[in-house]
């Protein structure tokens, strides 16, 4: 039985949001890959790797203020503010893993979260560049490139997030995944402070590495595709829920908690046994 092209599929599906759906639609897939970028990168720690980071807002945010201070105070256009974002953030990665990587389990754990704090409360205090705790409001969605075409539409603005995630690829030694997670960590902060219009120092506080690391375990680690269905159902899940009732925490820390025991492998490792089951199936028959 030949094999389903799941990759190419995907990317068409990915690249017919803005046609086939409404504005919100193209919002909500922007939001949707954005996170399952910031997610990929933690996958590429967690489950490859094995290194849990608890601080991996850290080059979130370093990346969105970098995006953002460049592309407001400096006026360049995006195609030099994005790839700065990934620059900086797998710099500041390159400095803490030589620390961090000589560690291990939950040592490993409490000094990526002692970085981030440090890098939050820099973020806090340092008024004068971050902005304090008014962050940096109004980041212009500038030209893709000088006199290039414009990044003000939810749609043009999709494509270029969509293609963003499409080259995202995994390696196995510690030091380098720990740089490559914080360059991509990096650039998915540059977009999500472009696609807020802000950047403020919450990007990088802990409860970030907490969402994406949900989403991570939700969609499945050690597959290329579980943290994009992580994303997916979680911001969905939050969008209905909250939609529904006040009480959306207790609601959607309840359902979350039946997905992940009722999916220890998370959604994507789930539709991986089911589908290795059906083809089986259908070979013996």
């Amino acid at each position: 039985m030949r094999r389903v092209p799941w990759a190419p599929l995907a990317l068409v599906a990915a690249l017919l949001v803005p046609a086939a759906g409404s504005r919100f639609y193209t919002f909500v897939a922007n939001d949707v890959v954005i996170w399952a970028l910031f997610a990929t990168s933690l996958n590429l720690l967690v489950g490859y790797s094995g290194l849990v980071s608890f601080g991996h807002a850290a080059y979130f945010g370093i990346g969105a203020y970098t995006t953002g201070l460049l592309m407001k105070k400096a006026a360049l256009p995006f195609l030099l503010a994005f790839p700065a974002a990934g620059v900086l953030a797998g710099a500041f990665a390159l400095l803490f893993g030589v620390f961090c990587v000589r560690l291990t389990r939950i040592y490993f754990a409490m000094l990526t979260l002692a970085f981030a704090q440090f890098l939050y409360t820099v973020a806090y205090k340092w008024r004068d560049l971050t902005g304090g705790s008014d962050g940096i409001a109004c980041v212009p969605k500038t030209a893709l490139f000088w006199g290039g075409p414009s990044l003000a539409t939810p749609r043009a603005f999709y494509f270029v997030v969509a293609v963003s995630l499409i080259g995202v690829n995994v390696r196995r030694y510690e030091l380098a995944a720990f740089v490559l997670a914080g360059a991509f960590a990096g650039l998915a902060g540059g977009l999500f402070g472009i696609f807020n219009r802000g950047v403020f120092p919450d990007f990088a506080y802990w409860t970030k590495s907490s969402e994406v690391l949900i989403m991570t375990l939700l969609g499945g680690m050690g597959t290329f595709y579980g943290p994009t269905v992580g994303a997916l159902a979680l911001i969905l899940l939050n969008q209905q829920i909250t939609s529904y009732t006040e009480y959306w925490p207790f609601v959607l820390g309840s359902i979350l908690v039946a997905l992940l025991f009722g999916f220890p492998g998370g959604l994507a490792g789930a539709a991986i046994v089911l589908w290795a089951r059906a083809r089986g199936r259908l070979r013996s028959a």
